[in-house]
C-alpha cells in the first residue's frame, strides 16, 4: 500500500487559510445574516424582481456598482490596516462604514453582524479590536488579517457570502427553485471574480457610489406592511 503523503509546510499553511477563508464565509457561523435581505424583499414586493433573470440583475447591480466600489475597497484598506497594526486608521475606516449606511436597517444590519462576529473572536483566536460599534465589513477583514487568509481570498470569501444570501433571498421569496439558485450562483462566480478586481485596483479618490434606487427601497422596507427579513 502507497504510504499517505503529509502535507508540506507550505502546503498545509495555504490549506488553514483556505479552511478559514471558508470558515468565515459558511452560512453556519452565527452572525445573523439570515436575518437580511439589503432592500431585496422591498424590490420584490414592488416587483422589481420577479424571477431569475431580474433576481440575477439586481444581485449583479449591487455587487458591480455598490460594493465593489466603496464597500469592498474599504475591506482591502481595513485588511492592510490590521496587517500592518494600524489600529487609527481601523477606527477611521469603520467610521467611513457606519456613516456610508444609507438607512436605519442597514446600519442596524452591519452593527448587528459586526458585533456578532467580533464576539466569536475569542474562540477564533483572535484579538478584539477596540471598536464600538463595530461595521461587519471592517470585523470581517480583521478576523481575515489575523487567522492568516490572504487579501484576495479573504475578499472572495466576503462577497462570495453576500452573493450567496441574496441568492438565497430570492429562491426563499420570490420564490424561485433551488436549481434556479444554483445556476444563478454558477453564473456570478465572474461578477464575483470582477468585483474582488474592482476592489483591490481603486485609488481613494475613486471610491463612492450612488445607488439611490437600492437606498430608497431600503426606507421603504421600513415601512413594509408585512415582513420576513430586517432590512
Amino acid at each position: 500500500m502507497k504510504p499517505v503523503e503529509t502535507p508540506g509546510l507550505g502546503q498545509e499553511v495555504r490549506l488553514r487559510a483556505l479552511l478559514a477563508a471558508l470558515h468565515l464565509a459558511s452560512p453556519a457561523l452565527p452572525v445573523g445574516g439570515f436575518a437580511y435581505s439589503q432592500g431585496m424583499e422591498m424590490a420584490i414586493a414592488g416587483g422589481d424582481v420577479r424571477d431569475a433573470a431580474s433576481a440575477h440583475r439586481w444581485i449583479e447591480h449591487l455587487l458591480l456598482h455598490v460594493l465593489a466600489r466603496f464597500e469592498a475597497p474599504l475591506w482591502v484598506r481595513a485588511f492592510d490596516a490590521q496587517a500592518a497594526g494600524d489600529h487609527a486608521r481601523l477606527r477611521t475606516l469603520n467610521g467611513e462604514l457606519l456613516a456610508a449606511r444609507e438607512t436605519a436597517e442597514l446600519r442596524m444590519e452591519t452593527q448587528q453582524m459586526g458585533g456578532s462576529l467580533v464576539r466569536l473572536f475569542e474562540a477564533l483566536g483572535l484579538a478584539t479590536p477596540d471598536l464600538d460599534p463595530v461595521a461587519y465589513p471592517l470585523a470581517f477583514a480583521v478576523a481575515c488579517a489575523g487567522m492568516g487568509v490572504d487579501r484576495e481570498a479573504g475578499l472572495t470569501a466576503y462577497l462570495w457570502s453576500w452573493v450567496e444570501n441574496q441568492v438565497l433571498v430570492a429562491v426563499k421569496s420570490v420564490p424561485l427553485g433551488q436549481l434556479a439558485g444554483q445556476s444563478m450562483l454558477l453564473e456570478l462566480h465572474d461578477s464575483v471574480s470582477g468585483a474582488v478586481g474592482i476592489a483591490s485596483t481603486l485609488r481613494d479618490d475613486e471610491l463612492g457610489t450612488a445607488g439611490v434606487g437600492f437606498a430608497l427601497r431600503s426606507a421603504r422596507h421600513e415601512s413594509l406592511y408585512s415582513r420576513l427579513y430586517r432590512s
